[in-house]
């Protein structure tokens, strides 16, 4: 491909697909751009669902990322409120730009033809088998208020799932003395994303909170218990609360992909700048993008609010034939109960844990608590809780993947 495209399709109204869009206008891009988006609403910021939205302390017009005059003031046509059904190859091409272009088919009966396509539609929250409409789940603004709506009537809430919506949820709901019951298949809540050491520490936080952590539940069926929800474990007891919430992750949005013939097992596979993997002229951001790692040489998916935006630079640069922005260090961070916990690098590639600052892994107070996770005696992640400032001075040796000892030597001070 050479030039630019004329017009740009961008299929996912959140973070990522905004960005991308933003991106390139920022970047000098003339053509056109269309922002397709299953939700009615503006784009908004997802981490403060679970948070300021859910304790009421934010409204939803707090989170809105782009108002919709602005967007329309930058070239970007909007379609809200609609799905992508189907995506197609055209034979004829657009523009010549490519050797074929797209057909993106909408569920409102209309089409859209691009040179380019950039998907970026996210995940659906995962359901259990039997999950009465009643229980709830988090994902979009809607089921944020709706759980909100619920919170302000109820005194007792179960959750299943010990991830970090789930204990995000706890969080916000003891805030306002619900009682709260967390369920977790696992030994270890939060054991999937920060390992069961770290995992660990993260559960006390739970439990010095006020929450009912009940680790190694797993659930075999909802229960009908009258006038709240009622769940049998594997071990014959039962539990109930006036609401549930079922938060055990999500699954990438992309059966409207079903006819290209891609692989969409977890996620779309793509290569180090967002183009994906056997598809022409198409690149991936955010949640959906399995993307190539270069220094490890494997492939993974960032479910981070970070990543969507770093992603969406670089496919931005890429679509316009442009050197990609500098590689960033994944990054997250979650807010419980007064605690700002957070993570930088790839925890999942290392072998052992090691405390770096504070007391937590003996058992001491929580915050300052830092560790760091090696693969071999490599540093390849860094979680802190309550430790922002001492977080942020391992960036670049979790960026260099630094020997233990230089990373010590190189930001010891508390």
């Amino acid at each position: 491909m050479t030039g630019q495209p004329e017009h740009v399709m961008v299929v996912g109204a959140g973070l990522g697909g905004l960005r991308t869009a933003e991106q390139l206008r920022s970047a000098g891009f003339q053509g056109r751009i269309s922002l397709v988006g299953a939700e009615p609403h503006a784009p908004y910021d997802r981490p403060p669902l679970s948070k300021q939205i859910l304790t009421g302390d934010w409204e939803p017009e707090k989170i809105v990322l782009a108002e919709l005059d602005a967007l329309l003031d930058i070239g970007v046509r909007v379609h809200l409120g609609i799905e992508a059904v189907a995506l197609r190859h055209s034979e004829d091409g657009y523009s010549g730009w490519g050797e074929r272009g797209h057909e993106l088919e909408l569920s409102d009966g209309a089409t859209l033809h691009g040179d380019a396509v950039v998907i970026a539609t996210g995940l659906a929250a995962r359901t259990l088998p039997g999950q009465p409409a009643t229980v709830h789940t988090l994902r979009t603004l809607d089921d944020a208020l709706a759980l909100r709506d619920a919170l302000n009537r109820i005194r007792s809430l179960l959750v299943v799932g010990g991830g970090f919506i789930g204990a995000e949820v706890a969080s916000a709901a003891r805030t306002r003395g619900i009682e709260v019951t967390v369920l977790e298949g696992l030994p270890v809540v939060l054991a999937r994303a920060l390992g069961p050491d770290v995992g660990a520490i993260a559960g006390r936080l739970l439990v010095e909170g006020g929450v009912d952590v009940r680790t190694g539940a797993a659930l075999t069926r909802f229960t009908d218990n009258g006038t709240g929800v009622g769940v049998e474990l594997a071990d014959g007891t039962h539990c109930s609360a006036d609401a549930a919430l079922v938060g055990i992750g999500g699954t990438p949005r992309l059966e409207w992909l079903d006819g290209t013939g891609l692989d969409l097992t977890d996620g779309l596979g793509c290569g180090t700048t967002g183009r994906v993997h056997g598809l022409a002229a198409a690149w991936a951001v955010g949640d959906v993008a399995a993307w190539d790692d270069p220094v490890y040489g494997d492939r993974h998916r960032h479910e981070h609010w970070t990543s969507a935006a770093d992603q969406a630079a670089v496919v931005a640069s890429d679509i316009l034939g442009a050197p990609p922005p500098p590689p960033a260090v994944p990054y997250f961070w979650s807010d419980q109960f007064g605690l700002k916990i957070q993570l930088l690098g790839r925890p999942e590639l290392a072998d052992r844990v090691v405390p770096l600052h504070g007391t937590g892994f003996d058992g001491g107070p929580i915050r300052g608590t830092v560790g760091g996770y090696l693969d071999g005696d490599r540093l390849v992640a860094v979680v802190g809780f309550g430790a922002a400032r001492i977080v942020t001075r391992y960036r670049a040796q979790v960026a260099e993947r630094a020997p233990l000892d230089t990373a010590v030597s190189g930001r010891g001070g508390g």
